[in-house]
């Protein structure tokens, strides 16, 4: 069988993308030819192929392009051409969703979505991102109207789907990599980002956008530099609003470290660097991350939101928003190493 994924960027700093990349892997590995079609990307093929599609380089015109692609009439028509002699799209999100409509309507392809969710527009900063989500959202829905199926990476995105579009799916939980495991060293990279071996450290690895609260996650660990100062925290994410970045940038201590990207097949070894892997996001799908981590049997902490109570297995969910009690939960499992 001949299998198109579709997704806008496929890159190793985004959990979406890293879940393409393992659906592609088990999909060739069972036999059938698979192709990623993306606006842009990074990771490097292996059994199957990739096919850019391009976008603008500059962060906001790609904003911009992916909000308002049905406009480009030219790009959607050849893409879905491209894909006559595929038996089956998965799109992972709009404004993929567009190429998969077409080439259903125009070469009978099945086309089958794999929601990964979009964050409230609510958890947004400035009018202008409240209005780009809540577009990004409307012109998801629509894009929806023709898919064959759907999958949903967790209960809690496949009741969403259900609420506001009224479109069935079956749930599918994304497939952790056997490459994070447990008992990794990770020695060489606390050396590398100079942690003594009396040092505490907490790690974070996601888009540094607004939903995803880093800014209160900086107000927590404050918190718990004040009772544990030997501790440090490691922010690991593209900055994809560069405002928001650099207010995280204004606001974090001497014991914050920063760092726009790092090497994919280094990522397990800095799960195995950390104590703790903390996330105080508002919103999420599934939360990768969490699960990775824990798979490198590391404790997480958490906010009770979205699909918390599904992924999170070894750690402790904190009530949403309540930055103290956060910053006790990482305090007590932190005393208990």
């Amino acid at each position: 069988m001949k299998i198109a994924i579709l997704t806008p960027t496929f890159s190793h700093y985004s959990g979406i993308d890293r879940v393409v990349q393992q659906q592609a892997l088990d999909y060739s590995r069972k036999g059938h030819e698979v192709a990623v079609f993306a606006l842009e990307g990074d990771i490097k093929p292996k059994n199957f192929s990739l096919n850019l599609l391009g976008m603008p380089k500059s962060l906001f015109l790609q904003r911009l392009y992916r909000l308002f692609f049905f406009l480009d009439f030219v790009k959607i028509k050849n893409a879905a051409e491209n894909l006559k002699d595929y038996d089956i799209a998965i799109s992972h999100q709009y404004p993929m969703n567009l190429i998969a409509s077409k080439a259903k309507k125009d070469c009978n392809i099945k086309y089958i979505y794999h929601n990964h969710g979009i964050g409230y527009d609510y958890l947004f900063g400035s009018i202008f991102e409240k209005l780009y989500m809540k577009l990004f959202g409307y012109f998801t829905r629509l894009s929806l109207r023709n898919a064959d199926s759907a999958f949903s990476v967790s209960k809690f995105l496949r009741n969403e789907l259900m609420r506001e579009t009224g479109i069935k799916s079956k749930v599918l939980y994304n497939k952790i990599n056997p490459r994070y495991k447990k008992k990794l060293d990770g020695s060489k990279i606390r050396k590398w980002l100079g942690i003594k071996n009396n040092e505490k450290l907490l790690f974070f690895i996601g888009r540094l956008s607004p939903h995803k609260n880093v800014h209160a996650l900086l107000n927590i660990f404050e918190l718990v530099n004040e009772k544990m100062p030997n501790t440090k925290l490691l922010i690991v994410g593209k900055p994809t609003f560069r405002g928001y970045f650099r207010k995280l940038k204004e606001m974090a201590g001497s014991n914050v470290i920063f760092k726009e990207s790092i090497e994919d097949r280094d990522l397990p070894c800095y799960y195995a660097a950390c104590d703790l892997y903390v996330t105080a996001s508002l919103w999420e799908g599934f939360n990768l991350p969490i699960a990775e981590a824990q798979a490198c049997g590391k404790r997480v902490v958490a906010f009770n939101i979205g699909s918390h109570p599904e992924v999170v297995k070894n750690g402790i969910l904190v009530e949403k928003g309540s930055t103290s009690k956060f910053a006790e939960a990482v305090i007590k499992l932190l005393s208990k190493r």
